[in-house]
């Protein structure tokens, strides 16, 4: 309901098996300029990335994101008036969707998952 720097620094709690050279990207807001963010993020050998100021397009990747699953949940179910925890399930449920089982033509027609099990 609120993101403040604990909630940020709580969500980064729950983050483990991590990938070497792992990246997070987000905006200059206060909770990511942080002190206390930015050495949670070093402390887990993660990689900040922030975007310009000005510059939107330096988030394209999550933008996209964002935009397709709004686009494919809230908007087509024409969800509007809801609680947190109907989001949550809601974000919840697609991410799995996008991961595994929605394909993507950039991904040679697999899921992200299929597409990472046959380059890695």
């Amino acid at each position: 309901d609120c993101q403040d720097t604990d909630f940020v620094l709580n969500t980064l709690s729950q983050l483990d098996n991590l990938p070497e050279g792992c990246t997070l990207h987000s905006d200059q807001g206060s909770v990511y300029t942080s002190y206390r963010y930015q050495q949670a993020i070093k402390g887990k050998g993660i990689t900040m990335s922030m975007s310009r100021k000005g510059t939107p397009a330096d988030n394209a990747p999550i933008e996209s994101f964002h935009s397709a699953l709004k686009s494919e949940t809230f908007y087509l179910d024409s969800i509007r008036n809801t609680t947190t925890a109907i989001v949550e399930q809601t974000v919840n449920d697609y991410i799995k969707y996008y991961n595994y089982i929605r394909i993507q033509a950039k991904l040679n027609n697999q899921s992200p998952v299929q597409y990472r099990q046959l380059v890695g």
